[in-house]
């Protein structure tokens, strides 16, 4: 069940902000609910290898930066996923004091395996709209990618 605000209120820049915030969290729960709950990984430890997947190797500096963490916690996410065999740590060849980060087979298998069952659940609902509702959906994709990376 979705609750629109009143038709005025989403003129207005609060209005919208108050009407998107919800809807967005709601959304961003659902495909979090869908993960592999039997790897027993946490948030912070998915988020961090999915930087890794996507970014490639970095040092824990970046990786923590990327995160918007202090690097202490993030040593600690590192150390977990270490211990687990789901990242290695290697000496940075430009900089033997820092060591990069990066994600082994299994760790890439488990997001891999994790982001089909979260595509596959939104293809599904996706399906469900009409074809002018896509398209209104595809075309909003730069505008939220926009209003996230501000």
């Amino acid at each position: 069940m979705t609750r629109a605000a009143p038709t005025q209120d989403l003129r207005s820049t609060a209005g919208l902000a108050n009407a998107l915030r919800p809807a967005v969290l709601r959304l961003a729960r659902r495909l979090r609910q869908l993960r592999d709950e039997s790897h027993e990984l946490g948030s912070n430890q998915l988020s961090a290898m999915s930087v890794l997947l996507n970014q490639g190797d970095l040092t824990m500096g970046e990786l923590a930066a990327q995160e918007l963490m202090q690097p202490p916690s993030m040593t600690r996410i590192v150390n977990g996923l270490e211990e687990r065999g789901l990242v290695t740590r290697t000496p940075d060849p430009h900089d033997r004091r820092s060591s990069r980060v990066s994600l082994t087979e299994e760790g890439r298998q488990i997001l891999l395996a994790n982001r089909r069952r979260r595509d596959q659940w939104l293809a599904v609902r996706l399906a469900e709209l009409s074809p002018d509702e896509r398209d209104l959906l595809r075309r909003c994709i730069p505008l939220l990618e926009k209003v996230n990376h501000a």
